[in-house]
């Protein structure tokens, strides 16, 4: 049974982020008390702006959810929070959370991120009514079951506008008609996200859990062919994360840490890195997000300074 999801959206965040085409954005909401599990990743999750304006206006394919302090959602995302700056946003989440914006800054609280991916924007003459059993006191959204009733009308609507966008591909729908899960095809800050929550919010190598010194490492860069996927990732300690990238550092076979012994050579330094050589890299919570045996391979063969 796949499901899909349709969300009381703001007007602003939706005609921001209509203009620039984005391949990826966090619908946030402003408190993280809750966690949002109305989704499987690969479903829809649909826009519907605050009445007086009933209608759906668009949709994206559910990624990844999670609960992040405010600043680490500005960096994954940036403008694909629907906002021009890290000062507006704190100005809209105040105006929720009903407190000043300087005092949301301070606090860095945290927020509700729902990631999606493939997002579109569908022009005026393109938005659907709202479904007839929408309640109009309905403040955060209402899930539907796509095999018949309201959540079939749904699906097949969206499946006419999705045709029509360069979205189509992500369609949880194959060609005979019926609902399907699809593999979101992540971002850079989906990717991010997803990585830091697998690892449980602590490096991989040192155990470190202070969040703002934490990197979704790729195994493979992305500029060399390596995926925006949990496998292709490792959450590192800042310092640890530029060496690995540098090639003084890697995992080997046996999913031990090896500190080349170019790291002296080069600086005439590295004591604390050596003292962490032969550690075992834990693994991730998240076991779709285990490390590709291949991915770090490649990165012994190709980045490793030996």
């Amino acid at each position: 049974m796949v499901k899909l999801f349709v969300a009381v959206t703001d007007r602003n965040w939706f005609d921001f982020l209509a203009t620039s085409g984005p391949e990826e954005v966090n619908f946030w909401a402003p408190s993280g008390r809750t966690s949002f599990r109305a989704l499987l990743p690969g479903e829809l999750f649909l826009f519907k702006l605050h009445a007086p304006a009933n209608f759906i206006v668009g949709c994206g394919v559910f990624s990844h959810a999670s609960n992040l302090p405010l600043s680490l959602a500005w960096e994954a995302f940036g403008q694909k929070n629907g906002v021009r700056s890290f000062d507006e946003m704190c100005e809209r989440i105040a105006h929720y959370r009903k407190e000043g914006a300087a005092d949301v800054r301070r606090s860095n609280p945290p927020i509700g991120c729902r990631i999606l991916t493939a997002p579109s924007f569908w022009p005026r003459d393109l938005w659907i009514p709202a479904p007839s059993d929408w309640a109009q006191n309905t403040v955060v959204g209402k899930g539907y079951d796509t095999s018949d009733g309201e959540g079939a009308k749904l699906l097949g609507a969206v499946a006419e506008r999705m045709a029509l966008s360069r979205a189509e591909q992500e369609l949880p729908i194959n060609r005979y008609g019926t609902p399907v899960l699809v593999k979101p095809r992540l971002g850079q800050g989906a990717f991010r996200v997803l990585v830091t929550d697998a690892y449980g919010r602590k490096c991989a190598v040192s155990g470190e859990r202070t969040l703002p010194i934490l990197d979704a490492a790729h195994i493979r860069p992305y500029s060399d062919g390596g995926p925006h996927e949990g496998s292709n990732g490792l959450l590192l300690r800042t310092d640890i994360h530029k060496l690995f990238d540098l090639g003084y550092v890697t995992v080997d076979q046996d999913s031990k840490f090896v500190v080349s012994g170019r790291l002296k050579a080069d600086f005439d330094n590295g004591r604390h890195y050596y003292d962490l050589h032969g550690a075992q890299v834990q693994p991730p919570v998240l076991a779709s997000a285990s490390p590709s045996s291949d991915a770090l391979r490649w990165h012994r063969e190709n980045r490793f300074r030996g």
